[in-house]
């Protein structure tokens, strides 16, 4: 039984051990972000913004679709990277 419970805090031991360490590896990769070209539109982005605007028209009592939503938020988009 002793055999046991001792292999047991063993393990537990050698757990926390490897947890201890785990969080203190180092990132040596550097990251060059490059600030001079904006980042792409998403499909995401979009999808955001056309909520955005189905919410203001719904709260607005405005009919509309859905269709609408998502060309007037890509319009949204187009027109602020000029």
């Amino acid at each position: 039984m002793n055999d046991n419970l001792e292999l047991i805090l063993l393990l537990m031991k050698s757990s926390k051990e490897k947890s201890k360490t785990a969080g203190k590896v180092k990132n040596t990769a550097k990251i060059k972000k490059d600030t001079s070209e904006k980042s792409p539109i998403s499909h995401d982005d979009i999808r955001v913004k056309a909520n955005e605007i189905f919410l203001q028209r719904i709260e607005r009592g405005v009919y509309g679709t859905a269709e609408n939503d998502w060309a007037e938020a890509e319009k949204f988009f187009r027109e602020s990277e000029v």
